[in-house]
């Protein structure tokens, strides 16, 4: 595990070879599951699940550099994601910044969320679409 100046709440697992960036919270009674990369920015509510290798992303518009200078710490623009009460996110989902995940929905393995998905839905597909309510 690489975790550092994150808050994790009480009885949440975390599996091996997670990484929770500065700054993220995660919420009591989480699981996540191995090999899933939480970055700055994501707030994960209560009793969510994560599955293996789900990958947050907290930056539109990714650069390295910008007129030949490496860019550091606050010359990029970091777009915060939620994770609501109780959702599930299966394995190998990448979740894109700026979106709200509702309480209780899920998402299916494979999916590539860019945007919002309501309380209770389910969503799948690249990009993840709504299949029921």
């Amino acid at each position: 595990m690489n975790l550092y100046g994150c808050r994790i709440g009480d009885n949440s697992q975390i599996g091996t070879f997670v990484e929770i960036q500065k700054n993220a919270v995660i919420g009591k009674n989480v699981k996540i599951s191995s090999h899933t990369f939480i970055c700055e920015g994501v707030v994960i509510e209560d009793e969510v699940f994560i599955g293996h290798h789900v990958c947050f992303i907290n930056d539109k518009y990714p650069k390295a550099a910008r007129n030949g200078q490496m860019l550091s710490d606050g010359q990029w623009r970091l777009i915060p994601t939620i994770v609501k009460k109780g959702a599930s996110i299966g394995s190998g989902s990448v979740i894109l910044c700026g979106i709200t995940i509702g309480e209780n929905a899920l998402v299916g393995a494979g999916s590539v969320v860019t945007r919002d998905v309501a309380p209770n839905a389910i969503v799948a597909g690249n990009p993840a679409r709504l299949l029921s309510t």
